[in-house]
C-alpha cells in the first residue's frame, strides 16, 4: 500500500477519510490482474479515440454546397461521400462509449463489493482505483473536445435527413449495413447530449446501483465521495501535489474530482450539493477556482450544466454563487 498514504483521518475531517493516491505509479496486484487486464484492453484505445475526435474536421462546406444546389447531383454525391466516412468514425466513438460503460461497471463491482468498505478497497486495489480515475479523465477530455465541434451534430443530422429522404440512389448506401436505423437512433441520442460520455457513465453508475439491489447505496456513493476527497487533498496540498513528476497529473486530478462529483450527484438521492453530502463541495470548487482559468473553465461548466441537483432548493446559495 506504499502508493496510497493516509493524510487525514475521519476525526480530522467530518467528510471522511482522505487519501493520497499515486495515480502515476500504482501497479496491479495478482488479485486485481484479471479485471485490470479487461479494463486495460479498453483504456489502451482511449488515446486513439481522442486523437480521432481532435482531428475531426467535418463536412460543413460540402453540406452547404449540396443544400444550396439541390439539383446538382455532383455536389450531392460529394457531400454524401464526405459524410459517410465521418459517420463511420462517429459510430466508432459511440461504440467505445459502450465498452467504457462495461469497464466502469466492472470496476464498480470490485471497488464496492463486501466485505470491504470502499475506503479499504481503494487501499487494497490501487491499480483499479487508478483505472477508475483514468476512465473519468478520458470522459472529461472527450466531452471537452466534443463541445467544441458543432460539425458532429451537423454532419450526423445531414446524414439522417439524406437517408430519410432517400433522394440519393447508388451512392455508398452500403453504409446502412454499418449504421442501420436503430444504431442511428442511438447515436443521435448520444451526440445530442452536451457531454455524451459523462452522460453514459452517469447512466452506467445509476444502472449499477439499480441492478445491485442487495448492495447498499452507500458502498457506491462512499467510493465516489472518497475519490473526490483524494483529488481535493492532492490539489490543495503542495506537499502531496509536488510528488507528481508531471504537471499534467494535476489536471488529471481536477478532471477526476469533477467526474466523481457528477456521478455522485446523479446516484445519491440528495445529490452532491446538499449539506448532508459527504463531498466537501465548497472546498472542491475553491480548489478549482484557485487553478488557472484556462484549465478549469470546462470543468466548472461541467459542474454547472451536467449535475442533477445544483438548482435544488436544498443547495446552499453560496455554492451556486461560487459556480456563477
Amino acid at each position: 500500500m506504499g502508493n496510497l498514504l493516509k493524510v487525514l483521518t475521519c476525526t480530522e475531517l467530518e467528510q471522511g477519510p482522505n487519501f493520497f493516491l499515486d495515480f502515476e505509479n500504482a501497479q496491479p496486484t495478482e488479485g486485481e490482474r484479471e479485471v485490470w487486464n479487461q479494463v486495460n484492453s479498453v483504456l489502451q484505445d482511449s488515446e486513439s479515440i481522442l486523437s480521432g475526435l481532435q482531428a475531426y474536421k467535418g463536412a460543413g462546406q460540402e453540406i452547404r454546397d449540396a443544400i444550396q444546389n439541390p439539383n446538382d447531383l455532383m455536389l450531392q454525391e460529394r457531400a454524401w461521400n464526405s459524410v459517410c466516412p465521418l459517420v463511420i468514425k462517429l459510430k466508432k466513438f459511440y461504440s467505445f462509449s459502450l465498452r467504457l460503460e462495461e469497464a466502469l461497471q466492472s470496476l464498480l463491482e470490485c471497488l464496492t463489493c463486501p466485505p470491504f468498505t470502499p475506503t479499504q478497497h481503494l487501499e487494497r486495489e490501487q491499480a483499479l482505483a487508478k483505472q477508475f480515475a483514468e476512465i473519468l479523465h478520458f470522459t472529461l477530455r472527450f466531452d471537452e473536445l466534443k463541445m467544441r465541434i458543432p460539425a458532429i451534430q451537423n454532419d450526423f443530422s445531414y446524414y439522417r435527413r439524406t437517408i430519410s429522404r432517400n433522394r440519393i440512389n447508388n451512392m455508398n448506401l452500403d453504409i446502412e449495413s454499418e449504421v442501420n436505423n436503430e444504431m442511428a437512433n442511438r447515436m443521435s441520442l448520444f451526440y445530442a447530449e452536451a457531454t455524451p460520455m459523462l452522460k453514459t457513465l452517469s447512466n452506467a453508475t445509476t444502472n449499477f446501483v439499480t441492478e445491485n439491489k442487495t448492495l447498499p447505496l452507500e458502498n457506491t456513493t462512499d467510493c465516489l465521495s472518497t475519490m473526490a476527497s483524494v483529488c481535493k487533498v492532492m490539489l490543495e496540498t503542495p506537499e502531496y501535489s509536488s510528488r507528481f513528476s508531471s504537471e499534467d497529473t494535476l489536471l488529471f486530478c481536477m478532471r477526476v474530482m469533477v467526474g466523481v462529483i457528477i456521478l455522485y450527484d446523479h446516484v445519491h438521492p440528495n445529490g452532491a450539493f446538499n449539506k448532508s453530502s459527504k463531498i466537501d463541495m465548497k472546498g472542491c470548487i475553491k480548489v478549482l477556482k484557485d487553478q488557472p482559468a484556462d484549465n478549469v473553465e470546462g470543468l466548472l461548466n461541467a459542474l454547472k450544466f451536467t449535475t442533477k441537483h445544483l438548482n435544488d432548493e436544498s443547495t446552499p446559495k453560496n455554492i451556486r454563487t461560487m459556480l456563477q
